[in-house]
């Protein structure tokens, strides 16, 4: 499926992302970077080379993005810290608006996410990052 056509599936099927790879499209509901961890930790051959229609991308979702080998993204909204991270790492990017950072749920702040993920550059350093702020949000839920 072409970028554009993913593009317009995110926009009209009420998806907060979906991602192209070959034939293989699907589409996926959850909030912030829980998607793509969960295809990075279950599927990751999926995400290599894939095309990516997003949302939001913040520096997070950048970084598992780029672990993952996609190709190509576009998102509604990226961050100033997100679009580096993804010109280092030469990926093509489409974006609707480049913001100065990720905001908050109740649009306070910064996402805490993309405040945790402003730390470092390093992939792997983010991905445990990443891997700790998930799982502290897991057993918050359960709790």
């Amino acid at each position: 499926m072409d970028n554009k056509t993913i593009i317009e599936r995110l926009h009209t099927g009420g998806y907060s992302c979906v991602i192209s790879n070959g034939d293989d499209v699907r589409t996926f509901t959850k909030r912030g970077v829980a998607d793509i961890y969960e295809l990075l930790q279950n599927d990751r051959p999926f995400l290599e080379g894939a095309s990516v229609a997003d949302k939001v991308v913040g520096k997070g979702a950048a970084a598992l993005m780029i672990t993952g080998g996609v190709k190509y993204i576009y998102t509604d909204v990226i961050s100033e810290a997100a679009m580096a991270l993804l010109r280092k790492h030469q990926i093509e990017v489409a974006y609707g608006k480049l913001v100065p950072f990720i905001e908050n749920r109740d649009k306070s702040g910064s996402c805490p996410l993309e405040s945790i993920c402003l730390a470092t550059d390093s992939l792997p350093e983010l991905y445990k990052l990443i891997e700790g702020f998930v799982e502290k949000m897991k057993s918050n839920k359960q709790q």
